[in-house]
């Protein structure tokens, strides 16, 4: 089944909390990633568990179009492979 993209939002926001060892709370999805404190390692980290969790695949320049983890969030449930009701 796939994932809401609420859902997708909440599993980057613990992701990210726990890479900056903050609480999720803290992490304000529709902020800036620079804002909260992410710099290119981090990105790199979230980049390769998004693809790996979700089946997406998210190029590094997406992250300069969707800076923000709703953005982002946005983008992975756009692009996630979708599963079909059988008839």
């Amino acid at each position: 089944m796939t994932p809401s993209q609420a859902e997708i939002v909440q599993w980057c926001r613990a992701y990210l909390a726990d890479l900056l060892e903050v609480s999720v709370e803290s992490i304000d999805p529709d902020a800036d990633f620079d804002r909260l404190g992410v710099d290119s390692a981090l990105a790199v980290s979230l980049l390769i568990e998004v693809e790996e969790r979700y089946g997406v695949d998210l190029p590094p320049e997406a992250l300069f179009e969707n800076p923000n983890l709703s953005a982002v969030a946005a983008y992975l449930y756009a692009h996630s492979p979708r599963q079909v009701a059988q008839p």
